[in-house]
């Protein structure tokens, strides 16, 4: 592609992303197309596709009273064509292919050449983008690639119009229900009925929800306040740096303060606040109404003055933020909506009353998620078209289980759900009588399960539910939880918690595993690829201080309970693990002479997340007590699956052949080494693979306290024999469907429905 067609792209993008309906991008594309392409005709068709036809929506060259009125049936004509094939057709004489169709109506004359171009969104044709000309001529490949690129822009443009709750874009918006359904992943299963309140990041204007004023008044005044604060803060920007930087170099700070001079922006944000919208959407509004314009500009130095427009945006909407009173408190029927909501967002909120969690980002495995769920918070995951924007206070049912998420919902679903509600409190009832039974299967096998924690609250709930011992202690929450590295005395008591409400039960103990989804906030680490990255082991054993502190708080909060196991996380190589055991071994000695005390020297395991590990077993036994495997990165890892990106969310399947298998011979290989093998990840949770894995021989199963008593049911019904005859089967099976159909149809024949009832169950709406 040339520098002028990528200026035109680029413009033409700009000029879409900048429009306020879907019916003004189509005529922008249409016009700009024609005209950088000189061609005769440039139309768009989109996909209706309850009547199954392709409808003209914009169109430069045909009868402007076509548009709206024309359409194809999806079989008819090459437009047809281009959607069954989803590939270009590129014809230098139309007319005389078998699938040309004159449309008297539009008022074209016959052309000749016609290149059409599939609009492609997720797999999924959403209208087809025709150029045509009077004279025979083949498209260039150059002309092929600039119609595919603007395309891929479009298409989402589409998709977020369709997705939209209140416009459609084939019928007037006044027609249409408000009734709306979005589809996501599950994170963690549920129902909730409840009002969105939307979870938005500190001082980032494209976050702020729409919102109407509740008091005019009030909001101008909040407004005069935060713009006062600006520019003050401005000004003593400037005094500050009048010795540092040259008078030119200042003038950004002149520019800021005429434009927040009572006649400019502060004019028009007042005027939208009159027009009743609320301070911090007028400020949204007005500051990207401005970027639009400058962005379009031919000028490059008033096109880089976009950021300092936002910049300017940011700092009157966080004083507007900072003295907001108003944000909806948390209540029982809280929704939690978000674009992508941190672990540590999440627990500084009262998790005990939020009813249910759906954001746009993220995926089932992500660090949030297994918060949420060790919560029992239905959380829906990765709804890429939901507009968060718009749904602030709207009325919500989340089917955590379905991945499903429903807006302004009609009374019979909401009677449906709060009758499937009812359905679950029944099950958890039955279920309580697990609380104080063994995970003995029927045929005598006693199977080991113990609790996943992070917060008092899985503590709590892991000792209710029967666990016999804590197999992943979480130790990066409370470091999430501040603002700086807790001290050694702060973790020492965090820690002592831990183990002392599981006296005489082993607790596993994971040393600081940061980097990828878990991030701490004030030691952000930003990588390409952060899941390949500095992570885990990698971390800690650049910083030895952080990693010795942990190990030292950890030692001295086990004195006088011995039930501490260390587990070392991301380990790769033989050479990581020496490391750390010489530098546990030197704390171990340090602290026992400090204390006076003798202190058992806890059991050291590694996490099995790296396909590495897989084929080491031999090397490693020789140097650790234990091995753990963290299925949710194993499955990450050996399937080459972002577990954070919904986009791939449907290919991350801990039930995949090439997971199982690795498992199968991993216990196989363990237990020829006499090394006890237990797994903390997801996998263990769900009862269809963990009675796979209680047939492998996993000595332990760990999970979050919300699944305990789910998977001893499963467990107390399946005898082992069974167990490994099913295991037997789908090890020989190629996918990761037809693993899942299987195990489903055993727990549906064995008495053991409600186990998969509520992933399986549809709700029409």
């Amino acid at each position: 592609m040339s520098n002028m067609q990528l200026d035109t792209l680029r413009r033409i993008v700009q000029e879409i992303n900048a429009s306020t309906s879907l019916h003004e991008s189509l005529d922008i594309m249409v016009k700009q197309v024609a005209e950088a392409m000189q061609v005769d005709v440039c139309s768009i068709y989109l996909l209706d596709e309850r009547n199954h036809r392709y409808l003209l929506m914009a169109s430069k060259g045909l009868n402007a009273e076509s548009v709206g009125n024309v359409s194809l049936h999806t079989s008819e004509g090459l437009v047809g064509l281009v959607g069954q094939r989803e590939e270009i057709v590129n014809l230098d004489n139309a007319p005389k292919h078998e699938r040309f169709m004159y449309l008297p109506e539009t008022g074209e004359e016959i052309y000749n050449s016609f290149l059409g171009v599939p609009v492609m969104y997720r797999r999924k044709v959403m209208g087809v983008l025709v150029v045509q000309n009077k004279e025979s001529q083949d498209f260039s490949e150059a002309a092929e690639s600039f119609l595919v690129t603007l395309c891929a822009q479009l298409s989402g443009v589409i998709a977020h119009a369709h997705a939209v709750g209140n416009i459609d874009v084939f019928r007037k918006p006044n027609n249409l229900p408000a009734y709306k359904t979005f589809q996501g992943v599950s994170g963690s299963g549920g129902i909730a009925l409840g009002r969105a309140v939307i979870l938005y990041p500190p001082a980032d204007l494209a976050a702020v929800p729409d919102r109407e004023a509740d008091d005019i008044s009030e909001e101008l005044e909040l407004l005069d306040n935060a713009l006062n604060s600006v520019r003050l803060e401005i000004q003593s920007l400037d005094d500050k740096m009048q010795d540092a930087l040259m008078a030119e170099e200042r003038a950004l700070f002149s520019v800021f303060l005429r434009m927040l001079d009572e006649n400019a922006l502060p004019a028009e944000i007042k005027s939208e606040i009159r027009d009743g919208n609320w301070a911090q959407g007028a400020v949204r509004n007005v500051i990207d109404k401005h970027i639009a314009l400058f962005a379009q500009m031919e000028d490059d130095y008033l096109r880089e003055r976009v950021s300092d427009l936002k910049d300017l945006g940011r700092r009157i909407l966080a004083f507007l933020q900072e003295a907001d009173a108003s944000h909806r408190e948390i209540t029982n029927e809280s929704i939690l909506i978000g674009d992508e909501i941190s672990t540590a967002a999440l627990v500084e909120l009262p998790v005990d009353k939020i009813a249910a969690i759906v954001t746009t980002e993220g995926a089932m495995n992500s660090h949030m998620v297994i918060v949420a769920r060790a919560l029992g918070i239905p959380t829906v995951v990765g709804v890429t078209e939901l507009p968060i924007n718009t749904l602030d206070d709207v009325e919500m049912i989340v089917d955590a289980h379905q991945g499903r998420v429903f807006i302004n919902p009609p009374r019979r679903l909401r009677t449906r759900y709060k009758e499937i509600q009812k359905e679950e409190e029944q099950l958890a009832k039955d279920l309580k009588q697990y609380e104080t039974k063994d995970a003995v299967t029927p045929d005598g096998v006693a199977v080991k399960l113990y609790v996943n924690t992070g917060l008092m609250i899985d503590v709590v709930r892991g000792v209710q539910r029967g666990a016999k011992g804590v197999g992943l202690y979480r130790s990066e929450i409370p470091f999430m939880l501040r603002d700086r590295f807790p001290g050694e005395e702060e973790q020492r008591l965090i820690y002592r918690q831990q183990l002392s409400h599981f006296a005489n039960k082993p607790v596993v103990m994971r040393t600081l595993d940061i980097g990828a989804d878990k991030d701490l906030p004030y030691f952000s680490i930003e990588e390409e690829n952060s899941a390949l990255g500095w992570r885990g082991i990698r971390f800690t054993l650049d910083h030895p201080e952080i990693f010795s502190s942990q190990i030292r708080a950890m030692l001295k909060a086990s004195i006088g309970l011995n039930n501490l196991h260390i587990l070392l996380p991301m380990v790769t190589s033989v050479s990581e693990v020496e490391e750390a055991l010489y530098l546990l071994d030197r704390d171990w000695q340090a602290v026992q002479e400090e204390e006076q005390v003798k202190i058992n020297k806890p059991k050291i395991g590694i996490m099995v997340e790296v396909p590495s590990v897989l084929l080491q077993i031999e090397e490693f036994s020789e140097l650790v007590d234990f091995f753990s495997v963290g299925s949710n990165d194993l499955t990450q890892y050996l399937l080459a699956v972002d577990r954070n990106n919904p986009r791939v969310a449907n290919v991350y399947s801990h039930l995949h052949p090439a997971v199982l298998r690795a498992l199968a011979r991993l216990v196989q290989e363990c237990h020829n080494y006499d090394k006890p093998i237990s797994i903390c990840g997801e996998m263990a949770g769900d009862p269809l693979s963990a009675v796979l894995l209680m047939a492998m021989g996993f000595n332990t199963l760990s999970m979050s306290s919300s699944n305990i008593l789910r998977v001893r049911k499963a467990i107390c019904h399946v005898p082992m024999t069974e167990a490994q005859e099913q295991l037997e089967h789908v090890l020989n099976m190629s996918n990761p469907l037809m693993v899942k159909s299987w195990m489903e149809y055993y727990f549906k024949t064995h008495g053991l429905a409600d186990m998969v009832k509520a992933s399986t169950r549809i709700v029409s709406a």
